[in-house]
């Protein structure tokens, strides 16, 4: 956040201007000029040049084939200022057709350069954390043993299939945050009342977390998911919540037994226009995490909001089309969209 310095004023003496003698000839300032590139070419980049400029020609006229466009004739530009010139009376051509110019990418795939239709998941704004103490606390409760085996089956389906990251595996991101709180925390006051709360959550977090893994690593919880789902029997709201997810979770599961929420994450080679421009990453807002209640939580979702406020944009699930002149099919967003689905309606069953 910015702040106002205190005691300051403007300076409101103007700096001395700076200018040529009023002889000199101005004439120039009415004119464009292509700044001008000196490079050593070598043969290897002539060859890469070359193909760079016949991969982009011959998507152009793809791309222009495909939605009825007429374009600027550029290739007796120097390069690359026939590409970007290409490029920008393309994008001019395509609003006059009433197409989105942001859904249109153009990428390089397996050395190939080439237009796509990118087509996105929208996730919003939300941390899709999954907190497994509320679990451990059902497992329990003889009055929740039912509920608590079922949801163990769903959460194993999302740890071995689905590919959700687990804060305490060493390659999370949301390991490096909670070590990140534990010194912070080793450096606070003993006596202070608020550090001893944090160091008892923190090794809640810890000690919990392991032994849920341990259970969550064991595939026979996927191995009993069908059979507890058969034999669950509903007593009350909660149980008919729980039976659910479960089925929700089991139809999806069934489905798509092998696929992960990252299959169509992007990636820098996909989109290498994207660097300058970082970008919260899918596995940094879907994760297991301890839990969602307490001052060690408060802290670390502190921590993430004021992280992501750093970044330029959001990795969501993306679909990459190309455009080769054949009829364009609509991306199938159907895992992702009973995927999030499910790990809403499980967030509010652990966190009532």
């Amino acid at each position: 956040m910015a702040s106002k310095t205190q005691n300051s004023e403007r300076n409101t003496e103007r700096p001395t201007e700076i200018h040529t003698d009023s002889n000199a000839s101005n004439g120039f300032l009415k004119c464009c000029f292509l700044p001008k590139q000196e490079e050593i070419p070598t043969v290897q980049d002539g060859k890469e040049r070359l193909k760079t400029e016949r991969d982009f020609y011959q998507s152009l006229s793809n791309f222009a084939r495909q939605y009825n466009i007429e374009t600027m004739q550029t290739k007796d530009f120097g390069f690359p200022y026939n590409i970007a010139l290409g490029m920008w009376d393309l994008e001019k051509k395509v609003e006059q057709v009433n197409e989105d110019w942001n859904s249109f990418k153009l990428i390089r795939n397996n050395r190939k350069i080439l237009f796509v239709k990118e087509e996105r998941y929208y996730t919003g704004t939300s941390l899709y954390y999954i907190p497994i103490v509320p679990l451990f606390q059902m497992l329990k409760d003889p009055r929740h043993k039912q509920n608590a085996q079922l949801l163990l089956s769903v959460c194993s389906y999302l740890y071995h299939i689905a590919d959700v990251p687990y804060y305490r595996q060493q390659n999370s991101y949301l390991y490096w945050i909670y070590e990140m709180h534990e010194d912070w925390i080793e450096q606070g006051d003993e006596a202070e009342e608020d550090m001893q709360e944090f160091r008892r959550e923190f090794k809640i977090s810890k000690t919990i977390g392991d032994k849920i893994e341990k259970k969550l690593f064991n595939r026979k919880n996927l191995e009993m998911f069908e059979k507890r789902l058969t034999h669950f029997k509903s007593h009350t709201d909660f149980d008919q919540d729980c039976y659910k997810v479960a089925s929700d979770a089991f139809a999806l599961y069934t489905k798509y037994p092998e696929t992960s929420i990252f299959r169509n994450q992007p990636t820098p080679e996909q989109d290498p226009y994207n660097d300058d421009n970082k970008a919260i990453g899918m596995d940094m807002y879907i994760s297991f995490v301890a839990d969602t209640k307490g001052c060690l939580y408060d802290n670390i979702e502190e921590s993430i909001n004021a992280e992501f406020n750093e970044y330029g944009s959001i990795e969501e699930p993306t679909v990459y089309t190309p455009i080769n002149g054949t009829e364009l099919s609509k991306a199938d967003f159907d895992f992702e969209n009973r995927f999030f689905t499910l790990m809403e309606d499980l967030y509010k069953i652990l966190t009532p």
